[in-house]
């Protein structure tokens, strides 16, 4: 691997370092707390024609090009996009420049972007956990409760998900287990983190009901108060010291609603990094975060906003 060093260096783009690339409208499950704008009740997000595997590779080669280093493959649901294994084959043939801080200098050096594949599980066979292995994608699956797995989803078990992460772990792949967290499941909390960690997910990512999507129709259902809100975080704390593993959560929160115990395990964030550390791309254009319809006005999404159906174009 080939190093150059440097004190500082103009960036190639102001783009995040992370693009969210929604695939496909498409879902195999009807998630009560859905943040993805086409499922919200109004019906107001333009769902255009989604775009194909040579649209996508060609988004995919300009973000590298541009500095993007890390690819979050998601949807709807990404598994049920035809070519998800042709598209993350030649993400991991594209080379992008990477930089960190050593000895006073940045040191760059040119390597693939890093993957990762967010799923509910229930569309994943054999064959892709092993292209997962082969290309090193790091694989998150959500699990929405246990007892409540069918009742936030709209049926199925939440089993097959735990005995994905069983096969993940023996294949050496990275997993995380994505746990929204509603009224509905933070009784059963607990057991869902212990169940996912004893299954061998490696770390934990934890989110909060927020209205978005579907969810918008469910907010007196699904809305966590206060209390539960810092019972939800002092709960994953306990779960992840006794599995010594590490975790985070997804949806920033206010300092005054964080409980005054320290987070050793959990790391809270406090800030947005929409547009910042991470940007969503769909159907040729960007938005900020995954829970809106519409690009934010900000200097960075006025930069790289596309409004075309086809593959993003900056030039």
């Amino acid at each position: 691997m080939d190093e150059t060093g440097d004190t500082a260096r103009l960036a190639r783009s102001f783009l995040p370092g992370t693009a969210v690339l929604e695939l496909t409208f498409r879902c195999n499950h009807a998630c009560l707390f859905c943040s993805c704008p086409w499922f919200a009740p109004d019906g107001r997000f333009p769902r255009q024609p989604e775009m194909g595997v040579t649209d996508w590779r060609r988004s995919i080669a300009r973000l590298c090009e541009m500095g993007v280093n890390n690819l979050a493959f998601t949807g709807g649901e990404p598994l049920l996009k035809e070519g998800l294994e042709e598209l993350l084959e030649f993400a991991a043939t594209c080379a992008v420049e990477h930089v960190r801080s050593r000895d006073g200098q940045l040191v760059f050096h040119q390597a693939p972007p890093k993957l990762y594949l967010l799923s509910n599980g229930q569309a994943l066979t054999r064959p892709l956990l092993e292209l997962c292995r082969r290309l090193d994608v790091a694989l998150s699956l959500s699990l929405p409760g246990l007892a409540t797995f069918a009742e936030h989803t709209g049926g199925g078990d939440p089993d097959p998900v735990l005995g994905w992460f069983q096969e993940a772990r023996a294949l050496g792949i990275r997993t995380t287990v994505g746990i929204t967290v509603t009224r509905l499941n933070i009784d059963e909390l607990y057991e869902t983190i212990a169940a996912a960690l004893l299954a061998g997910a490696d770390r934990l990512l934890l989110n909060r009901f927020l209205p978005g999507g579907r969810g918008l129709a469910n907010l007196d259902r699904l809305s966590l108060d206060l209390d539960q809100i810092q019972r939800m975080l002092l709960v994953a704390e306990e779960v992840l010291r006794s599995a010594d593993r590490y975790g985070s959560v997804g949806t920033e929160l206010p300092r005054c609603l964080l409980p005054s115990a320290p987070f050793e395990r959990l790391h809270v964030g406090t800030t947005c990094s929409a547009a910042a550390g991470f940007f969503t791309v769909g159907r040729g254009r960007t938005r900020p975060d995954l829970r809106r319809a519409r690009p934010r006005s900000s200097p960075v999404l006025r930069t790289v906003c596309v409004r075309g159906r086809g593959p993003l174009d900056w030039s």
